[in-house]
């Protein structure tokens, strides 16, 4: 599955570049009390070490990814438009219930 999301991510780097510049920007990073959510951005999840790893867990290669500089401002919901499938409302519901888990 690693290989699939990198590929789509890949292929979307151009999309997500220029659609990034014309949305609004990303919910603000959740108090420190607060659970995270697929809303929250990417790179808030990352600098919380269990948030990192349940990334890592569900979406492989998601955080290592080469362009990772690129999406990293984004929420989960609003990469999914651009993973070609990869990122499912399936894997977005997994993904809520396990980031609410963790408190910042």
């Amino acid at each position: 599955m690693s290989k699939s999301i990198l590929f789509a991510l890949a292929l979307s780097v151009a999309a997500v570049s220029s659609a990034h510049a014309q949305m609004a920007p990303a919910a603000a990073p959740a108090p420190a009390a607060a659970a995270f959510s697929t809303d929250t951005p990417i790179e808030t999840i990352v600098a919380n070490a269990e948030g990192k790893a349940t990334l890592d867990k569900l979406f492989p290669g998601l955080t290592s990814h080469p362009q990772y500089e690129t999406f990293k401002g984004f929420s989960l919901k609003q990469l999914q438009p651009y993973s070609e499938g990869k990122i499912t409302d399936d894997l977005l519901k997994t993904a809520d219930v396990e980031l609410a888990k963790i408190k910042g």
